[in-house]
């Protein structure tokens, strides 16, 4: 039996700070080897011009970490980094998914629920939204921004030096 291991998902609209707060965390010396999936590409994304535009790529970054950018399957992505952990071919100890700006939390939260090997594998620990303070009252006029604050376990308010 293994461990299960722990999924953190990061939300947020679009420009909030997810992969600003993502590059923060993987450069942090906190001595984890951290997974990531990453379901967007955009210029400032993890690595997106080496991941190319297959459905599902995984590469190890220098520090250590895993990175896995998907179009579409989230259950596919989650199967593929086992399956590679299980062969010994990636070490991770905590998965951070970084979902698209118009992505609703819900289906990606339910993903850890109805699978039952994905339910024994993984551990949905938090759901982290980020609000642009500069553009929230925007931001959260919109039902899909809403969704986000409302799964949220915990909210960071970013671009606070923006407001007064």
């Amino acid at each position: 039996m293994h461990t299960p291991i722990p999924v953190t998902v990061l939300t947020g609209f679009l420009g909030a700070g997810k992969t600003t707060l993502l590059k923060y965390m993987l450069k942090a010396e906190h001595g984890l080897k951290i997974a990531v999936i990453e379901n967007e590409f955009s210029e400032a994304g993890i690595d997106s011009q080496l991941l190319g535009d297959e459905p599902v790529q995984v590469m190890t970054l220098a520090n250590g970490c895993v990175c896995c950018s998907i179009h579409g399957d989230l259950t596919r992505a989650l199967y593929l980094l086992l399956e590679r952990l299980d062969a010994g071919e990636i070490a991770f100890e905590r998965l951070v998914i970084e979902c698209t700006g118009l992505a609703d939390p819900a289906p990606v939260a339910q993903t850890f629920f109805v699978d039952e090997e994905l339910r024994e594998r993984y551990l949905l620990d938090g759901i982290i939204t980020l609000v642009d303070a500069a553009h929230a009252e925007v931001h959260l006029a919109q039902a899909i921004a809403q969704a986000q604050v409302g799964f949220a376990d915990r909210l960071l308010l970013s671009k606070t030096d923006l407001v007064d």
